[in-house]
């Protein structure tokens, strides 16, 4: 089973990327975040003629919005809803074949870093608070079948940044969020896939700033995007990728897609 995640930054302005990496790639499931569109509006139709028939939405008008989209039957879905917000950022799936699966789209946070002046790094801060508790509730689930993926925006590693020391004060990067992800993972004794088959001595991001003139040539990146599996899923991940390249493509979302392939 082959999951992708991918923060499109509009599936619509860019629908002909999300089915150029689809036909290219072929997934079984790719979940999207940052889809801006209203449910009604989801290019779904499109996506159903790739093949991806099994479609699961949560969106909202201009902003956030989730989407996991599947050639593969659900057996349920759902969402939840976090810090009393109807911000769309949640969206989850159990498969026929046993599989849970959890799409997060957790807030930026502002440039701020200090709860105190800026209510969006507070925000955020609380949502990953309350993703600790979503699933530190679960014990006995942990030898289950469970992957998270999305747009986590913290990059949790000195290596996840291209400059550990001139990001520690910068939001996705400073101690506070890393620590609170990291209390979000150990809750759960999540696994963080890519940094399975890339050691922690090596670079790797998914993100580059639409602020760089050239960002291929800066490379001034940030890992914000993650799989992770449950320790019933320990040693599952055959494959893993993410596709630089495809923030090379025009009008390309500043992030790019990750995706792992496993085992089941």
């Amino acid at each position: 089973m082959k999951i992708a995640t991918w923060n499109i930054n509009s599936v619509r302005l860019r629908l002909n990327l999300v089915t150029r990496f689809l036909r290219a790639h072929q997934p079984d499931v790719l979940c999207l975040q940052e889809t801006k569109v209203i449910d009604g509006l989801f290019p779904a139709r499109r996506l159903r003629e790739l093949g991806y028939v099994h479609q699961a939405i949560h969106g909202q008008k201009g902003y956030h919005g989730v989407a996991i989209l599947s050639r593969m039957p659900f057996a349920r879905t759902e969402s939840k809803r976090f810090c009393g917000k109807l911000d769309c950022r949640h969206l989850a799936a159990v498969f026929e074949n046993g599989l849970e699966l959890h799409n997060f789209y957790v807030p930026a946070g502002g440039d701020i870093p200090d709860p105190r002046a800026n209510a969006k790094f507070a925000h955020k801060l609380d949502f990953l608070r309350e993703m600790s508790a979503c699933f530190e509730s679960r014990p006995a689930d942990r030898q289950n079948p469970l992957v998270l993926v999305g747009d986590l925006n913290v990059a949790p590693f000195p290596n996840d940044v291209w400059s550990h020391k001139q990001l520690l004060n910068v939001v996705s990067h400073t101690p506070v969020e890393v620590e609170l992800l990291n209390r979000a993972k150990a809750a759960f004794d999540w696994i963080d896939v890519t940094r399975e088959f890339i050691p922690h001595e090596e670079k790797i991001y998914s993100w580059w700033s639409y602020r760089a003139q050239d960002w291929g040539a800066s490379d001034r990146g940030r890992r914000l995007d993650h799989i992770w599996v449950s320790p019933g899923l320990k040693g599952a991940a055959t494959s893993h990728a993410i596709l630089k390249s495809v923030r090379g493509w025009k009008r390309a979302s500043d992030h790019v897609p990750v995706m792992a392939e496993f085992q089941l």
